[in-house]
């Protein structure tokens, strides 16, 4: 018993602190809302692909200045930040600026029958148009532009030399990209090769190349419609 009265006393003469639940000083908690309201300020100021609230990045004709420096691959990541970005980025002239910029293309006609043609930017994308005369061989046309002969097959889907005499032309894979400086390109699909391609003539397109090009665009798009 003394001992647990000695202790009891101890614990009388010694009470356990309470917290200090007095409110701050009016002073105190305005430095604290103001700090907070500085840092607030500071994350809104701050131009990021995350804080697309920002005057500037809302703006329509400074996004298109920033947006022509970028890669086709690049846009599409853009594009993915928010309804504004994707609007303008989905600008067809935009694209097709990117899609030839570095290939130096003077420029690129036609309309792919899809978005995903734009983002395969390698030189397998671009081909030759050859109008097929009378002695021409997959061999021989082989020879003529410095590609190997499996490369013309397979871009014309072609099982043997045989398929060159049921066409009018072949598609020649490109070997130098500098043929394509200051060209113009035409966004075709091959029926026979049943693939779209962006052609480059290197001898002139005939009108009723142009036409028949035309007439398979508008196919296209009634099809898709």
């Amino acid at each position: 018993m003394g001992c647990c009265g000695d202790d009891d006393d101890d614990d009388w003469e010694h009470p356990p602190r309470t917290p200090d639940l007095s409110p701050l000083p009016s002073s105190a908690v305005a430095a604290t809302s103001s700090a907070s309201s500085s840092a607030s300020a500071a994350d809104d100021s701050t131009i990021s692909l995350m804080n697309s609230h920002f005057s500037a990045l809302a703006c329509h004709d400074t996004l298109r200045l920033i947006f022509e420096k970028l890669s086709v691959p690049d846009l599409a990541r853009a594009s993915c930040v928010c309804r504004i970005w994707s609007s303008v980025v989905s600008d067809r002239d935009m694209v097709t600026r990117a899609f030839a910029t570095p290939w130096r293309l003077k420029e690129v006609v036609g309309v792919p029958s899809s978005g995903s043609f734009w983002r395969d930017t390698g030189i397998g994308k671009f081909a030759i148009s050859h109008r097929i005369k009378s002695g021409d061989s997959v061999a021989s046309l082989a020879v003529k532009y410095s590609v190997q002969v499996m490369d013309i097959k397979r871009l014309n889907n072609m099982m043997s030399d045989h398929g060159i005499y049921s066409r009018e032309r072949l598609l020649i894979p490109i070997s130098n990209p500098d043929i394509l400086i200051d060209s113009t390109c035409y966004i075709e699909r091959d029926n026979h090769a049943k693939r779209e391609v962006a052609v480059l003539y290197p001898e002139g397109v005939q009108d009723i190349e142009i036409s028949s090009l035309l007439k398979r665009t508008t196919s296209e798009r009634g099809e898709n419609i």
